[in-house]
């Protein structure tokens, strides 16, 4: 999306809500008349602004994923105002580069080939392309513990080829019990993964608590939850050592920041969700690169050669596991949207939970 100003600077935020444009549209057209006709400084003065004061009814997904989004745009038109990249307005950054990791790794290999020779391959690829890190989420398999020694059993073969050279997380999806999730961990612990993410239910930051209090390995979680008073709660229960806020959803990179800053008062690292367009993958690394306690981002690797077709090669790619800060002013991009829809139409994508009752 885009909030243009009578001055002719044009900001960029990303509203994605998956499986929802139409909620994330009508937002963001309800949210218009709150901006129209302001100045579009001072991002931090309109986020409370519309957080706090448009509506008592704050909060959730929809509302959330629209505020972010005018948000980002928000600090498009600043940075691009002062002529600067989005990191030097926030302060920084702390290092001109952020390692990433290769998100949905796997997604290449069709569910009916997967085996171990399938993704060891896969892993040899992937070095030779530079990865240092890659996370996918782990497979239902036949029985409980079926499914535990199945996926233990492909990530020992793939710590075989990484080595100590590339880091796996794995995407558990809320897909264990805190007692299962527990068995998962242990099990997993002699290949030594970088973590967990969201092994059981979200809303339940006192199971994750209990995970994380008797897993050897660390507990990821937070791409669910949209505010630090959301985060606040989580780590008050020691539910995660990592935390994973989206800057599409937590509320853009005002919010975003405030809930890094947060988790480094309780120790806790930041490792970003993100796994939708190219604008929210900048605003949310520029944010991350004045975060000290910012240890990994996820980056949707399969998607590169899309973002930088929509941006003209503007989207920085990953050299050596890591990826390079844009050092035009704004986000660091600019993106045909017009030609874009015309090569790839929009094509509306329902995803709802087939649930046995």
């Amino acid at each position: 999306m885009e909030v243009t100003t009578d001055a002719g600077i044009t900001g960029i935020g990303e509203a994605t809500l998956e499986s929802r444009t139409e909620i994330a549209e009508s937002v963001l057209r309800w949210l218009e008349p709150e901006y129209v006709g302001q100045d579009p400084s001072g991002p931090e003065s309109h986020w409370n602004r519309v957080y706090y004061v448009a509506t008592r009814w704050r909060n959730g997904p929809a509302l959330m994923t629209g505020l972010s989004a005018i948000d980002m745009a928000l600090w498009d038109i600043e940075a691009k105002r002062l002529g600067v990249p989005l990191y030097r307005l926030l302060g920084g950054p702390l290092q001109p580069d952020q390692r990433v990791y290769f998100t949905h790794w796997d997604a290449s290999i069709a569910p009916e080939k997967r085996d171990i020779a399938s993704l060891t391959a896969l892993a040899r690829e992937t070095m030779a392309k530079g990865w240092t890190a890659v996370k996918y989420t782990v497979p239902q398999y036949g029985t409980e513990m079926e499914r535990i020694d199945k996926n233990v059993a492909e990530v020992a073969a793939l710590r075989g080829v990484f080595g100590s050279k590339v880091d796996i997380a794995l995407e558990c999806a809320e897909t264990f019990s805190v007692r299962s999730a527990v068995q998962f961990a242990q099990a997993l612990a002699p290949y030594k993964p970088m973590f967990l993410e969201e092994p059981t239910w979200r809303e339940n930051p006192a199971g994750l608590g209990e995970v994380a209090a008797k897993s050897p390995v660390p507990i990821a979680t937070g791409e669910g939850l949209l505010s630090r008073s959301e985060f606040r709660q989580l780590l008050d229960a020691k539910g995660a050592a990592i935390v994973q806020p989206d800057v599409l959803h937590a509320g853009g990179v005002t919010e975003l920041r405030k809930i890094a800053n947060l988790a480094e008062t309780y120790g806790v690292e930041v490792a970003p969700h993100s796994c939708s367009g190219p604008v929210a993958h900048l605003a949310s690394l520029a944010t991350m690169s004045v975060c000290r306690n910012c240890v990994i981002h996820e980056w949707e690797a399969a998607d590169d050669a899309v973002y930088q077709e929509m941006t003209n090669g503007g989207y920085p790619v990953q050299k050596n596991g890591r990826v390079r800060l844009p050092e035009r002013p704004g986000i660091g991009i600019d993106v045909n949207f017009a030609e874009f829809k015309k090569k790839y139409p929009y094509e509306e994508i329902r995803r709802r939970a087939q649930v046995k009752l």
